[in-house]
């Protein structure tokens, strides 16, 4: 097939593996080998770091419901070009820092510039460009989310090399080269330019379809009536849930290992990467399998797999059972991460997806705040992780409770359309 004649959604896709590879391999799977060369130099404390680290991730749902109403208002691509500014900006700032207060101020800009550029923005336009195929199209572009993971050990030989100031300042040049770009292939909405959903001829050839388990399109809730329906609370919270463990592992995994366990940095990388791999065929699996089964069902089979992850790693005493962290906790992240938005979509529509999802933003942080602080705290007075990763394990098992319940509302009233 031609260049000419692939659908632009899958051009819009393939930018978004991109960016979340960019925010992936620099952020989010880096920060931990981060903390752990700060802590050396610094001697910051774990909590420390996690208060950073939630900090930001408040920042997220503060922020949400007007960056989402903003997306749907004027489109994605000026927000994640916004973004990526500001995360280069952050980045190279952070090869200045040298106390506390210039650390949070450096990771704030980070997590705002990569919040503007990455998953709210990203979920807007690959939502609006696809409807029977959503889940895979969405989960192709959050893979390069843990393939930035399968750089860890470029940013730590980076690290070990040249140290962390000037791996964050290159990491920012990076962001400038090949994020920008990225972002001018964004586009909103098909209709805009001739085009539908999926790439389809006929309005209701998507209806047609057999085998899908995405019905045709319904009228669109908007923000005031989806947050009336117990779906939208049961998923938010159940992302909510998942995310105490995803958050927790991202600020402790690599100090867990290195100093509680004693394996190296370069260990510790590789069970990143394991996780990352996992994530990715676990992201390519959940977008096959939500296409076809409940989204719900197998959302809640995931956070039984991120609970027990996270046990085996709290009570880890060999590395095999690290590793076996990284592959359960690694299917669960990946599997369950792309249905977050395209449950949020097949309930509600595309019209006002980014305002709901902004909105479930505000309820899904306190997810991404507890989790590394519950686990940093309770490490910092005792010594150990092993309490702190069982509290958030019990929690993320009893979120499964929430996707059983998170059933599809009841189509919204034709008669309120217009």
């Amino acid at each position: 097939m031609s260049a000419a004649r692939v659908f632009y959604g899958w051009w819009i896709v393939a930018a978004g593996f991109g960016l979340e590879m960019l925010i992936g391999a620099l952020m989010f799977h880096a920060y931990g080998a981060y903390v752990v060369l700060l802590r050396e130099e610094f001697g910051w404390s774990k909590t420390m770091f996690s208060a950073a680290f939630s900090m930001a991730r408040a920042e997220s749902g503060i922020l949400g419901p007007v960056q989402g109403w903003v997306t749907d208002r004027f489109g994605p691509r000026v927000l994640i070009r916004t973004g990526m500014v500001i995360f280069a900006i952050g980045l190279m700032l952070m090869s200045q820092i040298n106390s506390p207060v210039t650390f949070f101020a450096t990771f704030f800009l980070m997590a705002i510039g990569s919040s503007l550029g990455g998953y709210l923005p990203l979920g807007v336009a690959i939502v609006g460009w696809f409807r029977r195929r959503r889940a895979l199209a969405l989960s192709i572009s959050a893979t390069g989310l843990p393939v930035g993971g399968l750089l860890m050990p470029l940013i730590v030989a980076s690290l070990t090399r040249f140290g962390w100031r000037w791996t964050a300042f290159i990491s920012g040049v990076l962001v400038l080269v090949i994020g920008l770009p990225l972002a001018q292939l964004i586009r909103h909405r098909p209709e805009a330019y001739g085009l539908r959903p999926d790439g389809d001829t006929e309005p209701d050839e998507a209806a047609s379809m057999k085998g899908s388990k995405t019905p045709a399109a319904r009228p669109d809730f908007t923000a005031r009536e989806a947050i009336r329906t117990p779906a939208f609370w049961y998923v938010s919270l159940g992302h909510g849930s998942a995310l105490l463990v995803v958050s927790a592992v991202m600020v402790h995994l690599i100090v867990h290992v290195t100093e509680r366990l004693g394996y190296s940095l370069a260990q510790s990388a590789s069970v990143v990467v394991l996780m990352t791999i996992m994530q990715g065929l676990g992201q390519v699996t959940g977008g096959l399998l939500g296409d076809r089964y409940s989204k719900r069902l197998i959302s809640a089979a995931c956070m039984l797999a991120h609970a027990s992850g996270l046990f085996v790693l709290a009570f880890a005493t060999q590395f095999w059972m690290v590793l076996l962290f990284a592959i359960l906790h690694g299917l669960g992240w990946g599997v369950r991460g792309p249905l977050m938005s395209a449950i949020r979509a097949d309930y509600f529509g595309a019209g006002s997806f980014g305002t709901i999802t902004g909105i479930s933003s505000m309820i899904v942080m306190f997810g991404m705040m507890a989790g590394p602080l519950v686990a940093g705290i309770l490490a910092d007075r005792t010594g150990s992780y092993e309490l702190g990763f069982s509290i958030l394990a019990v929690l993320a098992g009893m979120g499964s409770i929430f996707f059983v319940l998170a059933r599809r509302p009841p189509p919204r009233p034709s008669s309120n359309v217009g």
